[in-house]
């Protein structure tokens, strides 16, 4: 389970993306949500869009792995969608906070691995925000309010990339994930291989 955070406009969700487009061991886990559609946002591709009554029952029947309030919206990544790819084999990208961070950590544990990403800049960040267009300014000052709160969050994460360049930036991310993925643990059926060529000999 492999999670990018960082505040709104630090360009966490560019380089998922970019992970994502290049790495077919990858799939995006897709968040349920209760906040409403944004013009060319899919219903399963983008998020799950539910109510706030289903969010609930779901949440209280144990479906989710980890669920968040987020400006008087409800976020969380259904458990069975994310069981099912990981028994597929393949690695999965949540692209979440660091209260759904901390959430995974303690029901996944050692199949976590956290990365923070931080913007050059407080002044760079707000830029990018109203660069983008796509809240009102009063939404603007609440995610630059709420920017401070999960920056303070960093030292919990196993990685931090600081953003300066998009491209730079999804290297060194992939650095990350190729040497995650090398680790003993995480290499299954190594012990039958050695065991194998030992016995060639």
């Amino acid at each position: 389970m492999f999670i990018l955070s960082s505040p709104s406009g630090a360009g966490k969700t560019t380089l998922a993306d970019r992970l994502l487009a290049n790495d077919d061991a990858l799939t995006l886990s897709v968040s349920a949500t209760t906040r409403p559609r944004r013009p060319g946002e899919a219903h399963g591709k983008d998020y799950y869009f539910v109510s706030e009554d289903e969010f609930i029952r779901m949440r209280d029947n144990n479906e989710f792995l980890e669920w968040a309030n987020v400006f008087g919206h409800y976020y969380a990544t259904p458990r069975s969608l994310v069981e099912e790819t990981l028994r597929q084999g393949k690695d999965v990208l949540f692209d979440i906070d660091w209260q759904g961070a901390q959430q995974l950590d303690e029901v996944a544990g050692e199949d976590v691995v956290k990365v923070f990403i931080l913007p050059p800049s407080r002044e760079e960040l707000e830029r990018r925000l109203r660069k983008r267009a796509q809240d009102p300014e009063n939404v603007v000052k609440k995610r630059m309010a709420k920017a401070d709160s999960e920056m303070s969050h960093w030292a919990e994460y196993d990685y931090v990339i600081i953003n300066y360049d998009l491209d730079e930036s999804e290297k060194l991310l992939r650095s990350i994930l190729f040497a995650e993925r090398l680790k003993r643990r995480r290499q299954v059926g190594l012990a039958k291989v050695v065991k194998d060529m030992i016995n060639e000999g």
